[in-house]
């Protein structure tokens, strides 16, 4: 059986002929201008081809017409499709909560120095004040309210450890806040791999993805939480 794999560590393709690509900013004008971020593992025949997919945890909407079909058709002639982790498994996105709450019910007032916790506040303050300017028309058709959907990213912030209260910040902008709903492309492709009948499943454990996190110092963290 075909297996495709995706990872969003992979940034790079497999040694082919260079040809002359566009510009970095410019947009693909054909197929073979497309970089396919696909490997392919042979195997003896009869045996058919694994993949190795380079994903982007971006909304799949921004990206979808940028990959090229030999990617599509990869994944669609595929019988086993496997992810970093299964995001669409309830206990992982309850354990990927857990993780990035502070121990011992500590709370990051107690730990941020008092001028940066200020500066923290005040922006997420202005963040749930332009909100509602920020979300589309298609989101609040869909149900979604600006309170809600501040909640659902920002909500607990003080009881989260600093590296994923920097990772939230980042995440709160017009752009990305616009494009909430929409499911990145790892998610896009589980739930279709779900649709299609696939066999899922994930390479990775949460505690692999959280630990070196976690395990950044505080200097660190606070370098990116208050370099914005």
């Amino acid at each position: 059986m075909r297996w495709f794999l995706l990872t969003a560590l992979l940034r790079g393709v497999a040694p082919g002929e260079p040809r002359q690509r566009p510009g970095k900013c410019d947009p693909p004008q054909s197929q073979s201008d497309m970089n396919s971020f696909l490997w392919t593992v042979k195997s003896p025949a009869p045996s058919p081809p694994s993949y190795l997919f380079g994903t982007i945890h971006v909304p799949y909407t921004r990206v979808w017409e940028f990959i090229p079909d030999v990617s599509k058709r990869a994944f669609q002639t595929s019988a086993n499709v496997f992810f970093e982790l299964d995001l669409t498994d309830p206990l992982t996105i309850s354990k990927l909560t857990s993780c990035q709450l502070l121990p011992n019910g500590e709370n990051l007032q107690a730990l941020l120095p008092r001028d940066l916790y200020r500066r923290l506040k005040r922006h997420l303050d202005y963040v749930r004040h332009m909100m509602p300017h920020w979300m589309t028309a298609d989101q609040r058709g869909r149900g979604l309210y600006a309170d809600y959907l501040f909640n659902a990213i920002a909500g607990n912030w003080e009881r989260k450890r600093p590296v994923w209260v920097m990772l939230m910040v980042n995440s709160l902008t017009e752009s990305d806040v616009r494009s909430r709903g929409t499911p990145v492309l790892d998610l896009y492709l589980a739930q279709e791999a779900d649709r299609m009948g696939k066999r899922t499943g994930a390479v990775e454990r949460v505690e692999e993805q959280c630990q070196p996190l976690n395990g950044l110092n505080f200097s660190q963290v606070t370098g990116g939480v208050g370099g914005g």
